[in-house]
């Protein structure tokens, strides 16, 4: 029998209202554990790359164009910074900017020249995914996901040091190019957000191999589908077999009890499944089965219960 995985955001993520009385009788009865905390750890638990690194941009643009090879990339995403009285914030990025075509026809002529000066290539095959090829050998400092630099001051998520200085400045010409570019007031002007900056994220080369015990992984997120690519699983289809689901956009406390969580409690108790397992971004796992029904002395827990 299969096990099914839901992949969950941080609890906080939802609504501190109670759970379906069955949902939190059977995670009051299942087993719970304590994990590492964190979208990168998260992932990291079901998937091992060799080498260990987490390639970000290789991954997503071997999905995208199926040309990463042994060439190294960097995400360099569209991005929208506001200022303040500390520096500047990051206030979207990505797909919350909903970048297009036209964008890219737009803008990026007017930066390719920017990086070509270092031997770097521009080019944006999915409107909201911006990559650049970089000559081999390049070595590169860490960079910040831009989940963890949104909302916050941008300017303490910069590389730091010697191999940090060419990206600032790097990001500071771009931003000048973009703040000055007429096609940013033609966004505002229909209501969108400037891609005034982006952000550099993901570097590294493709990795050489790329294992999750999962038969199938179920998404829409382009790193779990690039993930699931490398690992040789299927990405979609029905949950017939070993499956990591991606619940992660879930904010709806109802949808995940009703919706996502009882039908496969019901599977588990009926014998169709043999485990589920909620895996929560906050550290937290409940491991369920059809054994713990005889728990009945365990009481009913809440989602926010400690």
């Amino acid at each position: 029998m299969a096990t099914a995985t839901l992949l969950l955001p941080a609890r906080s993520r939802f609504p501190a209202t109670p759970l379906p009385d069955d949902v939190a009788k059977a995670l009051g009865r299942a087993e719970r554990s304590s994990v590492q905390a964190g979208e990168d750890a998260q992932l990291q638990r079901h998937f091992q790359l060799q080498p260990a690194h987490w390639p970000v941009a290789a991954l997503t643009r071997q999905l995208d164009v199926g040309d990463a090879g042994e060439a190294i990339w960097l995400r360099a995403d569209p991005a929208h910074v506001v200022p303040d009285m500390q520096g500047a914030r990051m206030m979207g990025h990505g797909d919350t900017l909903r970048p297009d075509a036209e964008d890219v026809a737009q803008l990026l002529p007017a930066l390719q020249p920017l990086f070509a000066g270092f031997g770097f290539t521009l080019d944006a095959p999915v409107p909201s995914r911006w990559y650049l090829r970089l000559p081999p050998g390049t070595t590169l400092p860490v960079f910040d996901s831009p989940d963890d630099v949104l909302g916050d001051d941008l300017f303490t998520h910069l590389p730091e040091g010697d191999a940090g200085r060419r990206w600032r400045a790097l990001l500071t010409e771009a931003q000048v190019v973009l703040h000055t570019h007429p096609w940013n007031e033609q966004r505002t002007a229909a209501g969108k957000r400037a891609i005034n900056s982006l952000w550099f994220w993901g570097g590294g080369q493709l990795p050489q191999a790329v294992h999750t015990p999962h038969a199938q992984v179920r998404s829409r997120e382009a790193l779990l589908q690039a993930l699931a690519r490398a690992a040789g699983v299927h990405a979609d289809g029905e949950q017939q077999v070993d499956a990591l689901v991606d619940l992660r956009q879930l904010r709806s406390l109802e949808q995940l009890g009703k919706d996502a969580i009882r039908p496969l409690l019901v599977a588990v108790q009926r014998g169709e499944l043999r485990r589920l397992v909620l895996d929560f971004e906050d550290g937290v796992r409940f491991e369920i089965d059809k054994g713990q029904r005889w728990r009945f002395w365990k009481k009913p827990v809440q989602l926010h219960d400690t």
